[in-house]
């Protein structure tokens, strides 16, 4: 008996779009646009990239979030996180910041630098119903705790949740037992490499290409630039850079499968329970529940 394993195709194509957050902070977001571009359990991703200091010194000053959670990814530049609960967590180049917002979390995002580059991702990670009002918390994740493994084809992946399989070695990143069971692999390839992986076959995925072109699935069906591509159901990805090399974020969860409601930074089920999230921010129960 011959078992085939399904290799993902290139289904959809979600083209960044130029905005801005926070007190101005200029960014490309691809998913989240609309609630037509969300793919669960993902709820948007946002990409910070400046030289000029005007497009992000004013940072995200103190606001709120419920009932999901944050992931903030630093390539060049820093930033400094605080929150309602007393924690202080500095962003760097190549850090992680995986925050759980929870029943609610009051924080801030600030520059820490006045000139140079500022680049970065925000992805937003729903979560199910019966974890929406657990306790807020964060976690940093520094450069040195992220794995980074050698391509046999060139180029190199950082494993920052799941995990791959390289020259026949599994290698786990060190976000683990969420129960969205998140993958978030950051991969770089040279002209013409490959990059195929394994990945559940239940989870959705979708890959955002932040430099160069990809070439998507056995089809090979090319994905520009600062696009994301959503990939159709399979337990294998395969990805070839174009001539120009790519960099490129791979990321699937494991679908929640609940409805979603959406006010801003509240994420919740239904309308009741986003005005009973607008009632507890404006009477000062966010950081009441936190004494």
């Amino acid at each position: 008996m011959t078992t085939t394993t399904a290799t993902r195709t290139l289904q959809r194509v979600i083209e960044g779009l130029a905005t801005s957050d926070g007190a101005g902070v200029k960014l490309r977001r691809t998913l989240g646009q609309g609630q037509g571009t969300r793919l669960d359990p993902f709820l948007m991703l946002d990409e910070f990239f400046s030289d000029n200091p005007g497009d992000y010194l004013a940072g995200f000053p103190a606001h709120p979030h419920r009932g999901f959670e944050t992931v903030t990814y630093m390539l060049d530049g820093h930033m400094q996180h605080q929150d309602h609960l007393g924690n202080v967590g500095e962003l760097t180049s190549g850090s992680v910041q995986w925050m759980t917002a929870g029943r609610g979390i009051v924080h801030s995002e600030m520059p820490q630098q006045q000139d140079g580059r500022m680049r970065g991702f925000q992805l937003w990670i729903n979560l199910p119903a019966k974890e929406k009002m657990k306790p807020a918390g964060y976690r940093d994740i520094a450069p040195d705790e992220i794995p980074v493994a050698a391509l046999p084809d060139g180029g190199s992946v950082k494993v920052i949740a799941g995990s791959v399989e390289v020259d026949g070695r599994k290698i786990d990143g060190p976000v683990r037992g969420q129960s969205t069971d998140p993958v978030y692999l950051d991969v770089q390839l040279p002209p013409g490499a490959s990059f195929s992986q394994p990945l559940p076959g239940g989870h959705n995925a979708f890959v955002y290409a932040y430099e160069g072109q990809l070439e998507v699935g056995e089809d090979r069906r090319r994905l520009k630039e600062r696009s994301a591509g959503v990939l159709s159901p399979g337990e294998r990805v395969a990805l070839r850079a174009g001539e120009r090399g790519a960099r490129f974020l791979l990321l699937a969860g494991r679908p929640i499968g609940e409805p979603v409601v959406q006010y801003g930074p509240f994420v919740m089920n239904t309308v009741e329970e986003i005005e009973q999230a607008i009632r507890d921010f404006q009477s000062g129960k966010f950081t009441q529940d936190a004494a």
